[in-house]
């Protein structure tokens, strides 16, 4: 009989760097709402190796931040001192000076719905361009939303708590 139980990466992480380190993979649903629409919130399902070497540009480790948190952010560009900048798929505030030793795994493949979908495809790499090369209109649309919404005195819409919704 095999239980569902939650549980937290930090609590887990030796055991996942473990497994790393001897060649395997690991695979858990992350959450938030920093990647969407690529990663959705507690219902799709990444897979996660040991990076060969540095990482290139749109790749998705997961990162250890100096306060402790594990994030899961796309290297969107690379500084001189070799550290990355990363950024969620549904942000604009660039995470810099990420290090090679911050890193602990990389996402080689995600599931949704139970498709498996690898970082290698056509489809993913066509996903990845045209949401990074559409950033800065995507800035303009949420700024003009935004001022718009202020300038009509209309609040928008507040997501509800899944959690509440389900009770």
């Amino acid at each position: 009989m095999c239980s569902s139980k939650e549980a937290q990466l930090s609590d887990l992480i030796d055991i996942i760097i473990e497994k790393l380190e001897m060649g395997g993979t690991v695979t858990f649903t992350p959450h938030g709402e920093s990647m969407l629409p690529m990663l959705r919130d507690g219902e799709d399902v990444v897979v996660l190796s040991k990076p060969k070497g540095r990482l290139h540009l749109f790749d998705i480790p997961l990162y250890r931040r100096k306060d402790g948190s594990f994030v899961l952010h796309r290297v969107i560009d690379f500084q001189r001192d070799g550290s990355y900048v990363l950024c969620g798929d549904n942000q604009f505030y660039k995470e810099r000076g990420i290090k090679d030793s911050d890193v602990i795994a990389v996402v080689t493949a995600f599931y949704r719905k139970g498709k498996p979908y690898t970082t290698n495809s056509f489809l993913y790499r066509a996903y990845i361009n045209f949401w990074y090369y559409t950033r800065p209109f995507r800035r303009i649309y949420k700024f003009g939303k935004r001022k718009t919404f202020s300038f009509l005195g209309v609040k928008p819409k507040e997501k509800k708590d899944k959690k509440k919704t389900e009770e």
